[in-house]
């Protein structure tokens, strides 16, 4: 199954960052990945741009409102990411909570990624997709 662990990290937690070298950081994020890629769990991991480089498009009037960030409340943003294949929720979980970006104002979501599997076969946009996933290496 797929899991992605979603990294947050509030005011709390950006404040504290700024106080490590970054070249350590790098290195201890560096070890829990290879880490990951050496229990085969690791598919992708990647990290966002700073907020403020952002944009949001907001559906709620016609047509969209596009606002240039930073947007929301610091707590609402993520900073990247992980999409891990283990043998279940618990798994993530255990992997998550061996995650060096650790510590006040840190929080970590986890959600089953799910499959296209799930959703009715017969559905035309379905097929369309599983032929688009087989022809791209996906399935």
């Amino acid at each position: 199954m797929k899991y992605m662990l979603i990294m947050r990290a509030g005011d709390e937690a950006f404040a504290g960052m700024g106080e490590i070298d970054f070249n350590e950081m790098i290195a201890t994020i560096g070890e829990y990945n290879q880490e990951m890629i050496q229990a085969g769990v690791l598919l992708a991991a990647e990290g966002l741009d700073d907020a403020a480089e952002g944009v949001v498009v907001d559906y709620s009037a016609d047509p969209p409102v596009v606002t240039d960030g930073p947007y929301g409340e610091t707590k609402e943003l993520f900073g990247g990411f992980y999409i891990l294949n283990v043998a279940s929720k618990e798994e993530a979980v255990e992997w998550a909570k061996r995650s060096p970006m650790a510590g006040p104002g840190f929080k970590t979501e986890i959600r089953r990624v799910t499959t296209i599997d799930e959703f009715p076969q017969d559905n035309e946009w379905i097929k369309k997709e599983r032929e688009w996933r087989e022809a791209t290496g996906q399935l």
